[in-house]
């Protein structure tokens, strides 16, 4: 069962049910560490993520990950795990009074993640799982769920059915990028229409994962690479075309960073890009 519903969750709530009606919805920005770190280290990217998006009229949700359970190498760090993430996830969400995501990998998750988040969250290459979506549909939790490389965006609409047959009422699609040959994505901004067009008919709003977008998948061996120098650009065209909200991993020093160092944004950057987003959003509401 997904936990009470407070302040926090009830901001967010209403943020999803205000409509996807551009002057309705501010833009929502799921932003954090690829993979839960050190309580200082989440905290610092909270705060200083929270305080640009108070600023610029947008809509914070904190994410990161329990368990990175897809990574390219069985010796990469996976995270703190499901127990200790929760309780590191709860504790951001009761500082700074903003709701969180996470992403489950298995069906059995989706209970426990459900009574501490506000979004749960389906990785792209999982998007497919009838009983991973059944799950997290079930709990009453609004529910994101990422489309697969793999997939065009007609078939979200199967994924977004099943969502919605299982209960789910408040649902999100995340656009992050299509395979277009080895260790390279693409974003297809006809595609990106498309599947606002899917969205729009399960009344749920249409993300941007900002960061994964410009991942180069498994192009360094053991770990993906990334262009994060054209996630600026991605990020302001795709809310120029009308998303609602974008997901940017961010890290304050990515190097050190112990998931997508290749990918995440050093904080100060994505905290800055976060203004221009908000007012590129804000024209489109006028």
């Amino acid at each position: 069962m997904p936990h009470a519903i407070d302040d926090t969750a009830r901001s967010l709530h209403q943020w999803w049910d205000q409509g996807a009606v551009a002057p309705a919805r501010p833009l929502l920005v799921i932003g954090g560490p690829c993979v839960l770190e050190s309580d200082d280290l989440n905290r610092r990217i909270a705060e200083t993520m929270k305080a640009a998006c108070d600023t610029a009229g947008a809509t914070f949700v904190f994410k990161a990950s329990f368990d990175k359970a897809n990574r390219s190498s069985i010796s990469s760090d996976r995270g703190p795990g499901l127990d200790a993430g929760l309780q590191q996830l709860a504790s951001i969400r009761e500082t700074f009074d903003v709701p969180v995501l996470t992403d489950v990998h298995e069906s059995g998750q989706a209970g426990p993640v459900s009574e501490v988040v506000d979004i749960i969250q389906v990785p792209a290459f999982l998007c497919r799982q009838t009983d991973l979506l059944a799950a997290c549909g079930a709990t009453g939790t609004p529910v994101a769920v990422k489309k697969g490389q793999f997939l065009s965006p007609a078939e979200m609409r199967n994924v977004l059915e099943k969502l919605r047959e299982s209960g789910c009422t408040r649902m999100m699609a995340t656009e992050r990028g299509t395979f277009f040959g080895y260790h390279r994505l693409v974003n297809d901004f006809v595609g990106l229409g498309d599947l606002q067009d899917i969205a729009s008919e399960f009344k749920a709003p249409l993300c941007f994962d900002v960061t994964h977008s410009t991942q180069l998948p498994g192009g360094e061996g053991t770990m993906s690479g990334g262009r994060p120098d054209r996630a600026a650009l991605l990020a302001r065209a795709a809310v120029a075309a009308g998303v609602e909200a974008v997901f940017l991993e961010t890290h304050p020093d990515p190097p050190s960073a112990r998931s997508d160092r290749a990918t995440v944004l050093p904080l100060e950057e994505a905290a800055s890009l976060i203004e221009s987003l908000a007012g590129i959003r804000g024209v489109l509401g006028r």
